[in-house]
């Protein structure tokens, strides 16, 4: 069982930034693949980036040149530097990891390809924080 914590949300002006944390009870940053989602309120979650192993990284292209996604696998904490945020980007981020080799090995081809992984291939999720970007 892997618990993920996640903080740092909150409100912000357009063209603002965030940092979100997340935090995981396990050695899981450093041996599984792991990926931020969020979801608007009436919309299906979507994959905002991914980090698979020492920095094969992904991010959708909405959010390309203004996301940044990183890991600290001493600290079990994962990262997502938001930045020129848009009223667009509000919804609840979540952290998501998955530890089992064959999954992990589907999300980073996918992460290769350039592409967001699927939240169908995490297993483990955060309880989400909010981000609420006003215009």
């Amino acid at each position: 069982q892997v618990n993920l914590v996640e903080s740092g949300g909150g409100s912000v002006q357009a063209g603002g930034s965030l940092s979100l944390s997340c935090t995981a009870s396990t050695d899981t940053v450093r041996t599984s693949c792991m990926g931020w989602f969020r979801q608007a309120p009436g919309k299906e979650r979507e994959g905002v980036a991914t980090i698979v192993g020492d920095g094969i990284i992904s991010y959708a292209d909405s959010v390309k040149g203004r996301f940044t996604i990183s890991q600290d696998s001493a600290k079990s904490t994962l990262y997502l530097q938001m930045g020129s945020l848009k009223p667009e980007d509000t919804a609840t981020y979540y952290c998501a990891a998955e530890s089992r080799f064959p999954k992990c090995i589907r999300i980073q081809s996918t992460v290769i390809l350039g592409a967001s992984a699927s939240a169908a291939d995490f297993l483990y999720w955060g309880q989400g924080t909010p981000v609420t970007v006003s215009s």
